[in-house]
C-alpha cells in the first residue's frame, strides 16, 4: 500500500506565499525517480484541475492562471515534492492534492491540505 502525505496548507493573506510538500512511503521511493510528480486543486463547485506537474527528466508544466506565480521542485534524494505559492489570489482557494504516477497502474494521491487565501 502506497501512502502520500501532504503539508503546508493554511490560511495566509492575498499577495503572500505559502509552500506545500508532499513525501512518498518506502515502497514508491524504490523508483522514485521514475514518477511523474504533481499538484491537482478543487474548489467547491468546481472540476479538480493540474496546478502544477514535473517528469523525470525535470521539464514542467503550468496552466496559465498559475505561471509565474507557483513553482513545482522535486528532491529525488528525500522522495518529496513541493509547490512554492506566491502572490497568491482569492481564487487560489481550494483543497489542493499532490499525485505521483508512473503508469496508469502507478498512480497515487494525497489525502488534500486545505489553502484559503483571504484579505
Amino acid at each position: 500500500q502506497v501512502h502520500l502525505v501532504e503539508s503546508g496548507g493554511g490560511l495566509v493573506q492575498i499577495g503572500g506565499s505559502l509552500r506545500l510538500s508532499c513525501g512518498a512511503s518506502r515502497t514508491i521511493r524504490v523508483l522514485f525517480p521514475d514518477y511523474t510528480l504533481a499538484w491537482y486543486r478543487q474548489a467547491p463547485g468546481k472540476e479538480r484541475q493540474l496546478v502544477a506537474k514535473i517528469h523525470s527528466d525535470g521539464s514542467t508544466d503550468y496552466p496559465t492562471s498559475v505561471k509565474g506565480r507557483f513553482t513545482i521542485s522535486r528532491d529525488n534524494a528525500m522522495g518529496r515534492w513541493y509547490l512554492q505559492m506566491n502572490s497568491l489570489k482569492p481564487e487560489d482557494t481550494a483543497v489542493y492534492y499532490c499525485n505521483a504516477e508512473r503508469s496508469p497502474e502507478l498512480n497515487f494521491w494525497g489525502q488534500g491540505t486545505q489553502v484559503t487565501v483571504s484579505s
